[in-house]
C-alpha cells in the first residue's frame, strides 16, 4: 500500500493520476484490498498542498478537485455495474457460492428487502465498508434486482464516497498544513468511517413488533 501511495504522490503532477485512481476504484470491487480510498486522499492532499503554496500562485500541475471527485465517482459506478452484470450472468454456480457464505446470504437478504422498499441507503453505507461494495453489487446482480432499483443508489453511493474521500484529503491538508500529517489523519478518518459502516451493515435490522 505504501508503495502505491508513493507512486500516486509522484503522479500528482501529471494527468496519469486520474487514470491510476480510476483503475483502482474500478477494480477494487473485484479486489477489495486495492487502496483506492487512500489513493484519492493522497491525490487530494497533494492538490491542497499545491494550491496553498507559499508563493500565492496556483500551480497548474496539481489534481483538480472536481475532476478527481467525478473521476472516482464515475469509476465506482462503472465497477458496480460490471460486478452486477457478472453476478447476473453467474447463474447457479454463483447462487451456490452465496448460499455457502453466511455473510453473503445475509447481505443478499437485507439488500433485497431494502431495495424492494425503496430504501437503498444500505447501498450507500456499504460503499464505505471494507468489501461492502463487492457484497452489495454481486448480491444485487445474483438476485436479479432491477437496474432502475440499483443504479441510482450506486451512483449516490459512489458520489458520496468520492466526495468524502476527496474532502478528507483536501481539507486535512488545508487545516493541518504538513502533507504527511494531513494524509495520515485523513486516512485514519477514512478507515474510521469504514469501520462504522461495517458495523451498520452487519447489524441485524430491527424487526417490527407483531400485532
Amino acid at each position: 500500500m505504501l508503495e502505491s501511495v508513493a507512486r500516486v504522490g509522484s503522479l500528482t503532477s501529471t494527468p496519469w493520476v486520474y487514470v491510476v485512481v480510476a483503475l483502482s476504484v474500478l477494480l477494487d470491487v473485484f479486489v477489495p484490498v486495492l487502496p483506492s480510498g487512500v489513493l484519492i486522499v493522497t491525490a487530494a492532499t497533494a492538490a491542497a498542498a499545491g494550491t496553498g503554496a507559499a508563493t500565492g500562485r496556483v500551480p497548474q500541475n496539481v489534481p483538480d478537485i472536481l475532476a478527481l471527485t467525478l473521476c472516482a465517482a464515475t469509476a465506482s459506478v462503472l465497477g458496480d455495474m460490471v460486478a452486477y452484470r457478472v453476478a447476473w450472468r453467474g447463474g447457479a454456480r454463483l447462487d451456490r457460492a452465496i448460499a455457502r457464505s453466511r455473510r453473503l446470504s445475509t447481505a443478499q437478504e437485507r439488500l433485497g428487502t431494502a431495495l424492494s422498499r425503496g430504501g437503498g441507503t444500505l447501498v450507500v453505507i456499504a460503499r464505505f465498508a471494507p468489501a461492502g461494495r463487492s457484497v452489495v453489487s454481486f448480491s444485487a446482480g445474483a438476485t436479479h434486482r432491477r437496474v432502475r432499483d440499483f443504479l441510482p443508489w450506486s451512483a449516490l453511493a459512489g458520489l458520496t464516497w468520492a466526495a468524502y474521500s476527496v474532502a478528507l484529503g483536501y481539507l486535512g491538508a488545508r487545516w493541518l498544513g504538513a502533507a504527511w500529517l494531513a494524509t495520515a489523519v485523513s486516512v485514519a478518518a477514512l478507515f474510521a468511517a469504514g469501520a462504522a459502516a461495517a458495523y451498520l451493515v452487519r447489524r441485524p435490522p430491527h424487526s417490527s413488533p407483531t400485532p
